[in-house]
């Protein structure tokens, strides 16, 4: 009888736990995204001059996988990739421009495509192509969220996918583009993240915070006192302003998380943090030196990823686990409770198993100009694929406009001719030592895992 007793009331007292589980308020979101920054450019990954105290914290206090990879190496398909949870030839978004050819007199590009008639049509069926994508935002705004978009956005009006609330207005006619009016968040401050904080608290609603600021990217034009400290260590003035870049992307963070400590918003928020693609600083220029930014080597697509959610995620570095930038979109939903799109193929972060026997990620490096909306295999240049400490680059020399146009392959001076690239990471994170040459089956077992990612290439 006692044993029966006993075997009701624990029986009580987990349906009780569950009650307070379910009337548990549903979790908040800041995915923070650094724009143009190398996974090495940290003090926690080991950068020697470099100081970044706030995003050290941050990777201190969350489960940090400094093996995150980006699926492409240059930004709008980056992050049309962390919005849907898709790879680049699945969303569609497989450059920054459309690129123009044809016609009489200058060419109108950037900004001015996108209002020009006979190219505007062209970004509308872009739009209108990924808008057919579940993506992060409408999921959430649909579950009762408000959703804020801050910083870089390249799809049109932020609210046309989603958001409830947004910085950039997109009109083409105002200098729509990239970003425009989002572009100032950090920058200038982060009232406008301080009223949508407001209105969420007023309505009682949870939130999502796109936060994309233009940092550390060009124009590199830190606050004097930020770019003198640097100079002190690094005389090269295109450094040591890159160098204060960083720092001040840092310091902005720190003010973005001192926020939500003073309102009392971090027990309850899921902190997310990822690059959208790397730079290496050219020493020559304010531009980015090669292997880095819009190419497939490390200094181009890695990145360390973060999850911080005190009380649920516990603090860890891991050093191992291989994780993609498509693992961001399904992590957050599944914070949420809510349901994952059969379309997200990533994993969530958290579930260590599954990281773990997913054993390789892939991605895509286009030109920077999309040559044909239609046709996602015309601007491209390389596939990717890293396999345990394996990572093979599969370039296409002959089969794209690209190559056509441009004539050789320029990622690595010496491989004009764009052969197979195969580096073991582990022994040669910076891909020195072209390891293809005399390993010709591995190079055929990732051109085969490859092939097995993409299968209509």
């Amino acid at each position: 009888m006692k044993s029966l007793f006993l075997g009701f009331l624990l029986l009580a007292l987990y349906a009780v736990s569950l009650i307070a589980a379910d009337d548990s308020p549903p979790p908040n979101f800041l995915l923070i995204i650094s724009d143009d920054q190398s996974w090495t450019d940290y003090s926690f990954m080991g950068h020697p001059q470099i100081e970044t105290p706030n995003l050290d914290k941050l990777a201190a206090e969350s489960l940090t996988f400094t093996r995150g990879y980006v699926t492409s190496p240059l930004c709008r398909p980056s992050l049309a990739s962390i919005f849907t949870g898709l790879h680049t030839h699945e969303h569609g978004i497989t450059g920054n421009d459309i690129k123009i050819t044809g016609g009489a007199g200058k060419r109108p590009n950037g900004m001015a495509a996108r209002r020009h008639p006979d190219w505007a049509p062209k970004h509308e069926q872009l739009y209108a192509g990924f808008e057919k994508h579940p993506n992060l935002a409408r999921s959430l705004s649909q579950a009762g969220y408000l959703t804020l978009q801050t910083g870089k956005w390249w799809e049109n009006k932020p609210q046309r996918f989603g958001f409830t609330h947004a910085m950039t207005h997109a009109d083409p006619a105002k200098g729509g583009r990239h970003g425009d009016a989002g572009l100032k968040i950090s920058r200038e401050g982060i009232q406008p993240i301080n009223d949508f904080l407001d209105e969420s608290k007023s309505s009682n609603k949870p939130f999502f915070i796109w936060h994309a600021p233009f940092l550390p990217h060009t124009p590199h034009n830190p606050p004097k006192e930020l770019h003198d400290k640097y100079l002190k260590r690094e005389p090269n003035k295109f450094t040591s302003r890159y160098y204060a870049m960083v720092d001040w992307f840092d310091q902005t963070c720190g003010e973005l998380l001192a926020e939500l400590d003073q309102r009392g918003l971090r027990e309850n928020t899921v902190v997310i943090y990822v690059t959208d693609n790397g730079w290496i600083q050219d020493s020559k220029s304010a531009k980015f030196a090669p292997l880095s930014k819009q190419d497939p080597h490390e200094g181009g697509i890695r990145t360390p990823v973060m999850v911080r959610w005190p009380g649920k995620v516990a603090p860890r570095l891991d050093k191992k686990t291989l994780v993609s930038s498509i693992d961001i979109a399904p992590t957050i939903l599944h914070c949420a409770g809510l349901e994952v799109p059969d379309s997200m193929k990533g994993l969530d972060l958290r579930e260590t198993a599954a990281l773990q026997e997913r054993d390789a990620v892939h991605g895509y490096d286009g030109n920077h100009d999309i040559f044909d909306v239609d046709d996602r295999t015309a601007n491209i240049e390389t596939r990717y694929i890293i396999k345990g400490d394996w990572k093979l680059l599969l370039h296409h020399p002959s089969s794209t406009l690209f190559r056509a146009y441009n004539g050789v392959y320029t990622g690595k001076p010496d491989n004009a001719e764009g052969k197979p690239e195969l580096y073991h990471l582990s022994e040669d994170p910076h891909e020195k030592i072209n390891l293809a040459p005399a390993n010709p089956d591995k190079v055929k077992e990732l051109t085969a895992a490859l092939s097995a990612w993409w299968p209509k290439y």
